[in-house]
């Protein structure tokens, strides 16, 4: 099969271009619900392609998703497994976290350089934060530039004081504008492609900023006052939207539509302390859906069906493995542990039954304690690392999404046969991948741990 995807419309193998938003929730766009967040260009991506609702990053903060998505592993087996540079424990936690990486090692084999490999120009714009962000970034040897890159730059985060002197309200922000002029002018210079060009945005992130003019058009607006809507980054999402739409209408122009497969993606749910992420559960940093579910686009105009929307849980490590099949390479280096999506979507064919398994050992503000999960099927079970290390009892919450996504019933006591089974094959994972767990506080080793 690969021979026949190997050249597309135009006898070559595709273009990718991979947009990833920044803490986006699964609802805060048009296309999947809401009716107060305008996003028409993305909405047009969506109409035009294939859209996932069952979506998962392969963590509940950005760096190890972002890690996931070059490397098609899973975080806990790279040891990425906390946002970059991390943070403390709070006062008063029974655990201590693991002694984990942050950073992605050179010796990891990217996205960037598979595709490199296979001929393809490779570029980075935006938002890396696989290793330390620091003045300037492009002197860090872990950046973009050594992993694969031809061309990169690398933005900095207002969030850690290192905002250019135009991030402002007023301004740019978030470098929305200045990262899709840089991927505007390498459409121009590439359109002979082939060519892998990735757009790392920083919105929606905090801090919630925007120009006065955009934030106006909101906070009016029918639906305003519902907690799950924020005119701030209803805004934020305006200047995102753009982009998209500037992003297509170039490849329109270079008459690239055809060649050029187009993916839309967020590294982690939206932060619920700002704006619900309703139906879904919490937001960033959890385990419950709305910290790892999100949304997800992939448009490639008369290979993938317009229209389409996929019922199928997927992951951020199949981003691997399936470009690298779209662009028509051999396998993939040894232990990914995502799966290629190009039967379902190219020949909505169904994809091999799997259980998708998630590992954040860490304490977050925004997020509930280190645990650990696993979704097979419709059901889905939480691990609580306090609890499963110390109490040992209450160590798990068990739900079935299909009729409660919202997961506000506990499955557990009612299903303990079910609930064993998944801890059993949660634990089975974790052994596999070399998974690190938290440690016990010395005040707390005399409890127990496993």
């Amino acid at each position: 099969m690969l021979c026949s995807l190997r050249c597309s419309a135009a006898g070559r193998r595709p273009n990718v271009v991979f947009i990833l938003a920044d803490d986006l929730g699964w609802g805060q766009l048009g296309c999947y619900g809401s009716d107060y967040y305008l996003t028409p260009n993305i909405d047009r991506l969506a109409f035009k392609g294939m859209r996932f609702t069952n979506a998962y990053a392969a963590a509940p903060v950005c760096s190890p998703t972002r890690a996931s998505i070059m490397t098609g592993k899973y975080p806990a087996r790279l040891h990425l497994t906390d946002f970059i540079k991390g943070g403390d424990p709070p006062e008063g936690s029974r655990l201590d976290h693991p002694d984990w990486r942050p950073h992605l090692p050179l010796e990891e084999v990217t996205l960037a350089e598979a595709l490199k490999a296979e001929g393809y120009a490779t570029a980075y714009f935006g938002k890396w934060h696989l290793s330390e962000e620091k003045t300037p970034p492009q002197s860090l040897p872990l950046n973009p530039d050594k992993q694969g890159f031809d061309e990169s730059f690398v933005t900095y985060k207002p969030s850690q004081g290192l905002a250019r002197e135009w991030q402002t309200p007023e301004g740019d922000g978030h470098n929305v504008e200045l990262i899709t002029g840089k991927a505007l002018d390498f459409l121009d210079r590439h359109s002979d492609g082939p060519f892998f060009l990735f757009l790392g945005h920083n919105t929606i992130h905090n801090p919630l900023m925007e120009s006065e003019g955009r934030i106006a058009r909101y906070r009016d607006a029918p639906g305003a006052e519902r907690p799950e809507n924020h005119p701030v980054i209803a805004a934020m999402l305006e200047r995102l939207d753009e982009s998209v739409g500037a992003i297509v209408e170039r490849l329109e122009t270079l008459e690239l539509e055809r060649d050029t497969v187009v993916v839309f993606f967020s590294d982690n749910g939206g932060l619920e302390k700002e704006a619900d992420q309703t139906p879904l559960r919490s937001g960033k940093a959890s385990l419950y859906e709305g910290g790892i579910r999100v949304p997800m686009i992939v448009r490639w105009p008369g290979k993938v069906r317009a229209g389409a929307v996929c019922h199928e849980p997927v992951c951020s490590i199949d981003f691997f493995p399936t470009l690298l099949a779209l662009a028509g390479s051999g396998q993939p280096p040894e232990n990914i542990d995502g799966i290629s999506l190009v039967p379902h979507l190219m020949e909505s064919k169904s994809l091999p039954e799997r259980a998708l398994f998630w590992h954040y050992p860490h304490y977050h503000s925004a997020g509930e304690g280190p645990c650990a999960a696993i979704r097979r099927g419709d059901y889905k079970l939480i691990e609580w690392y306090e609890k499963s290390l110390l109490d040992r009892d209450g160590a798990v919450e068990l739900y079935y999404l299909a009729s409660d996504v919202s997961e506000s019933r506990d499955l557990s006591r009612e299903m303990p046969d079910r609930a064993r089974e998944m801890l059993s094959e949660l634990n089975a994972w974790r052994n596999r991948v070399n998974a690190q767990l938290p440690e016990v506080r010395k005040s707390d080793v005399s409890k127990g741990s496993r």
